[in-house]
């Protein structure tokens, strides 16, 4: 049986206007992680690193659960030679979804920049083992590569 009481009104109406306040503040949130998301692709594209760190930190500090925007950050940091900050920000993906083989590829490079060879081929298996689970032959292939190269030096 429907209440149509003014109390039950004004609870309906309650619900209704807190419901579209919740939509529009989400929607305002994805449509600007999308337009930062956007610039700093574009900035990233056209080499300036400063201002896509900018944007991408944005829209982190916006959406905190976006690893690829990390993934992405630590890529730009690795370019502007900050390869701690990007070392922490893989191994943060890492923790969070560690399932995530870009990450593990990615912190395998900042390794191997840094001389840690053990630990980058133990990513790169990772790594390997990951694209494998998903089917992913051609990166499987690419790291592979990267293990004989390494393999190859020692």
């Amino acid at each position: 049986m429907l209440d149509n009481s003014p109390v039950g009104n004004i609870v309906a109406i309650s619900l209704v206007t807190v419901s579209i306040g919740f939509l529009i503040y989400f929607g305002w949130k994805t449509l600007t992680t999308s337009n930062l998301f956007q610039k700093g692709i574009k900035l990233c594209q056209a080499k300036d690193y400063n201002g896509a760190e900018a944007a991408f930190r944005q829209v982190i500090s916006i959406n905190s659960t976006n690893d690829i925007v990390r993934l992405l950050l630590g890529d730009i940091l690795k370019h502007q030679g900050k390869t701690e900050e990007a070392k922490e920000l893989f191994s943060e993906v890492i923790s969070r979804s560690p399932k995530n083989p870009d990450a593990y590829l990615r912190l395998a490079n900042i390794l191997l920049l840094q001389n840690n060879q053990q630990e980058a081929v133990n990513n790169l298996q990772k790594s390997k083992y990951l694209f494998q689970k998903q089917r992913q032959p051609q990166k499987v292939e690419t790291i592979d590569k990267i293990l004989q190269d390494i393999a190859g030096k020692n």
